[in-house]
């Protein structure tokens, strides 16, 4: 689904990972989407665990990490979805809601279904309301260095948020590759953009 939404969006995509170099790869490719993936350990943002986990591999989250601080440094479009939202705001810095089902009060269901999300002013697609799917029970707590939430669900969780300081650098907690819901192929009509321009 990733492949054919970047291909509708006008781009070419490959799946790269741990076996891959991350110098070559940032020098070879226009631009990155880390798609979704597993909870992260909360040790990487100097939590202890408090709920169940369903990790993901410590390899891939390496790899992921060391690609997204080195396609950071070279200016080089970052998407991240779901997992990679979260990895990219613990990059930052940030941290998450273990379980938010456990740790936010009158949560709406995120781990299946659908929800509205509160859109605010950003510079990818028009503010309003619009409804997203949920497959997650993490979400973004404290949103690291630079980075700026612009979309929330009822219950407050934040479903996106994106770098000002970057030419690109967006996360979303949904599955835009899963749903026509207008925002969701401009998500990646807005990557492919950015990542034209970098080419």
């Amino acid at each position: 689904m990733y492949l054919q939404a970047l291909a509708a969006a006008g781009a070419e995509a490959v799946f790269i990972g741990p076996e891959e170099s991350v110098n070559d790869s940032v020098s070879r490719y226009a631009g990155f989407l880390i798609p979704g993936g597993g909870d992260i350990d909360p040790l990487l943002y100097n939590e202890e665990k408090i709920a169940e986990f369903d990790l993901e591999e410590a390899q891939r989250v390496d790899f992921d990490m060391a690609l997204f601080h080195a396609a950071r440094e070279r200016g080089k479009p970052v998407l991240g979805i779901c997992y990679g939202m979260q990895l990219i705001n613990v990059a930052m810095g940030g941290t998450l809601f273990q379980d938010i089902a456990i740790q936010i009060g009158g949560a709406i269901k995120h781990r299946e279904g659908r929800h509205a999300v509160k859109v605010g002013n950003n510079p990818f697609f028009g503010s309003g309301s619009y409804e997203v799917n949920s497959y997650h029970h993490q979400s973004v707590k404290g949103t690291g260095a630079g980075l700026d939430a612009f979309a929330l669900s009822a219950d407050g969780v934040i479903e996106a948020l994106y770098a000002p300081g970057c030419r690109f650098l967006l996360g979303v907690q949904w599955h835009p590759e899963r749903m026509n819901n207008g925002i969701s192929e401009t998500v990646f009509e807005s990557f492919v953009g950015a990542c034209r321009e970098h080419a």
